[in-house]
């Protein structure tokens, strides 16, 4: 059996590794958010390259099992992933401009879908869903209304959040579970936690 400090010593130098993981999400989003240019770029360049390593791996997976019903489909699929990938890293700029317009649409339809459904349903959320279309609508006017300017930022953008919300996300976990590997630490070298469930047997049959 593992020694119980022992143990507590490596969780609390796992939730470290988290927490600094985090960290360093929360640098690389602050700075994604200065430079957005910079950040759009590389996220189209990682998407390029993770649908390519991707397409590949489903190729090699498609050749592995040839011979069943789903091979042509599966070739088809990796053929598309591969392609899309090197045009992805080939033509970053051009890639983040169609993605741009396909943001706003979709911001657009959203936020008209609701904005309607929250006029002809009248629920419990009427104010919030109303407010949700509102300012979906507003987001993809205006993201429309500035393209292809607003490729160069938008996704950039959106990259940089997601990585700062994940980094603090991390960063709230990492302590937390420290905190809680050192307060339960401190309750079994205190004896006000029981070590094992035998001493806890032990405790219940002396009662």
């Amino acid at each position: 059996m593992a020694d119980p400090a022992t143990e507590g010593r490596r969780l609390s130098r796992s939730f470290g590794w988290l927490a600094l993981l985090g960290t360093l999400l929360v640098v690389a989003g602050l700075v994604g958010l200065v430079y957005t240019g910079v950040a759009t770029l590389t996220s189209m360049i990682l998407f390029g390259w993770l649908l390519l390593i991707g397409g590949i791996v489903g190729l090699l997976h498609a050749i592995d099992s040839r011979g069943s019903d789903y091979f042509w489909l599966g070739v088809v699929v990796a053929a598309l992933n591969i392609a899309a990938g090197v045009v992805v890293i080939r033509h970053p700029h051009g890639t983040a401009e169609a993605l741009t317009m396909f943001a706003a649409l979709l911001f657009l339809t959203g936020g008209v879908f609701r904005l309607v459904g929250s006029v002809v349903v009248r629920g419990p959320q009427f104010g919030w869903t109303l407010l949700q279309g509102a300012f979906g609508l507003l987001l993809g006017l205006l993201v429309l209304f500035d393209w292809p300017h607003s490729s160069l930022y938008v996704l950039g953008l959106f990259f940089s959040l997601a990585l700062l919300f994940d980094g603090l996300g991390l960063i709230a976990m990492g302590v937390g579970g420290r905190r809680i590997v050192s307060m339960v630490s401190e309750q079994r070298v205190t004896g006000e936690l029981p070590d094992s469930p035998l001493r806890d047997e032990q405790k219940r049959s002396n009662d």
